[in-house]
């Protein structure tokens, strides 16, 4: 090889290790970049969240695939000493995650129809999902000059409020931000990042696991005088339900707001035993290409690949479904000036809510002894199983 081969071969060599380096790179950046903008949440104080924010430039970029939390206490104090959690992650995350009611593939309207908390201390492992009622009356900032003064109005709606349809928000994280900042200044809670889901992708992520399979202890029965269709009855025992079967079953609310979170917490625990089984490995493809850009989350691909790294090591008896005690609620109506009617609100002692969230955020509440099977409710928390 003569040296103006070498030279050659050489600065070829060098292009192809800079232009492999540079995929590298790319891939890289794009593995660890948030698919949505972060979460503008101060760093949390009692039962206050402070009503002005600035977006810095590298608001929406994580600098490393899991950033300390500022809005968690715990997990701050818990960072300090040095703890880290399993699969590279910090002690304790939190996740504020919503289903949206919207049909369409987009998440330009929609209101909250389920809105958890998933507090994950990633230790132990241990999962903590607690469901609040959409139709308590509170706060929602940014609102009041879109609608003539008003400051309050039902949780669901903070979520459609902030999203682009309606826009009442500045807020980047859009109808996910607006609904966590209500949390925070209504409740005190303390909210890492959030994930929204809609009907039409929660469809799509049933049918890609090939179904799941519900065993209901009563019969579910959702028919009404105007709609008595069997799509709607669902029988006691053994269920093997679609995507569109699982969300009927996950929306009836025929016996009330608690009892349709039940049918919502059986929905969810199937489907995290059919994500559990090795059959549906298969499925991954179809499943990844279901949430292709129809989830609202401020994640990363490279901290979604965490969680699932998580999930393969968290035992069912360590998921715990909560609920707030029914006992703290009142049904009540409420005059809403947007509707020019009187609506229906979830009465209760926020001071009350405000000290289960304390609670909560420490990792206290709910206790251990007072969980039962999902879909065999006999107090406030259930065990998925």
């Amino acid at each position: 090889m003569t040296n103006f081969e070498k030279a050659a071969t050489s600065f070829l060599l060098v292009i192809a290790v800079g232009v492999i380096g540079g995929v590298i790179w790319l891939y890289q950046m794009k593995w660890q970049q948030p698919l949505g903008p972060a979460l503008q949440l101060a760093t949390v104080t009692p039962f206050a969240v402070s009503r002005t924010w600035t977006l810095t430039p590298k608001a929406a970029q994580l600098s490393t695939p899991w950033p300390t939390p500022v809005t968690s206490t715990l997990s701050a104090a818990a960072a300090s000493t040095g703890i880290v959690g399993r699969c590279g992650t910090p002690p304790v995350i939190t996740i504020l995650a919503i289903g949206s009611d919207t049909r369409s593939e987009k998440y330009l309207y929609g209101l909250a129809d389920a809105i958890r908390l998933v507090r994950i201390d990633t230790v132990t492992p241990k999962v903590t999902v607690l469901e609040f009622p959409r139709d308590l009356w509170v706060e929602i900032p940014d609102i009041s000059d879109n609608l003539n003064g008003q400051d309050h109005e039902k949780l669901n709606q903070a979520y459609l409020y902030g999203n682009p349809g309606f826009g009442y928000t500045d807020d980047p994280a859009q109808g996910p931000g607006l609904l966590a900042r209500t949390l925070a200044l209504n409740f005190g809670t303390q909210i890492d990042h959030y994930a929204a889901v809609n009907m039409h992708t929660f469809v799509k992520i049933v049918d890609a696991v090939g179904g799941i399979d519900v065993n209901l202890p009563e019969t579910v029965d959702g028919r009404t005088a105007t709609d008595t269709n069997k799509r709607l009855l669902f029988s006691k025992g053994a269920n093997h339900l679609d995507g569109t079967r699982a969300l009927t079953l996950a929306r009836i609310r025929i016996k009330g707001t608690f009892a349709r979170a039940d049918n919502q917490n059986t929905v969810l625990c199937a489907l995290r035993k059919k994500l559990a089984n090795p059959s549906v490995i298969k499925s991954l493809p179809d499943l990844i290409k279901s949430f292709q850009g129809a989830v609202q989350t401020d994640l990363s691909p490279a901290q979604l690949s965490q969680l699932a790294c998580i999930g393969t090591q968290l035992s069912p008896s360590n998921i715990t479904l909560a609920s707030f005690p029914e006992t703290l609620f009142t049904q009540d109506r409420m005059y809403d000036p947007v509707f020019g009617k009187s609506i229906f609100v979830w009465n209760a002692d926020y001071e009350v809510l405000r000290e289960y969230i304390e609670q909560f955020n420490e990792g206290s509440w709910p206790p251990a002894a007072v969980v039962t099977q999902a879909g065999d409710k006999k107090g406030d928390a259930q065990i998925c199983q």
